[in-house]
């Protein structure tokens, strides 16, 4: 079992996602308000040990940085095979999709440093059953 650090959205593509009190996840659609809902990859995780293997270049890496919707933590979110099942909070349920992403273009993480986690180690996912979620809330494994 993790726990949820931090909740972050965006509007726009390409830019650092804002931490907030808490995201709203919709079924089938993704976190309202981020530029992501409605598509393929409607929520994203990433696990804050992986962001903490990037701090002794850029100590300064804050949540959304990475441009993730959940920064969790507890959680090897990265060998969760897809189609796992995440109950988050009390009420959302969440199934991985995708593990990694393709970089298109180079962020300003990777032109810092020469390298980024979130192509290798992000994780996304569709919403089953929507809730709230709030830095704190539990993410636990629920299929096993």
């Amino acid at each position: 079992m993790g726990h949820v650090r931090a909740v972050c959205i965006s509007e726009r593509k390409g830019e650092r996602k804002v931490v907030v009190e808490a995201i709203t996840l919709r079924e089938d659609f993704g976190v309202v308000g981020d530029v992501h809902a409605g598509s393929g990859r409607q929520v994203s995780l990433l696990a804050s040990e992986s962001v903490d293997t990037m701090r002794p270049k850029m100590p300064q890496l804050a949540a959304g940085d990475f441009a993730e919707n959940m920064l969790v933590e507890g959680l090897e979110v990265t060998a969760l095979p897809i189609g796992t099942r995440l109950a988050v909070g009390g009420e959302a349920l969440l199934e991985v999709t995708q593990i990694g992403k393709t970089c298109h273009s180079k962020c300003n993480i990777h032109k810092t440093v020469g390298f980024c986690v979130m192509p290798t180690e992000g994780v996304f996912a569709r919403v089953v059953r929507g809730g709230v979620v709030r830095a704190g809330d539990p993410i636990v494994r629920v299929d096993g």
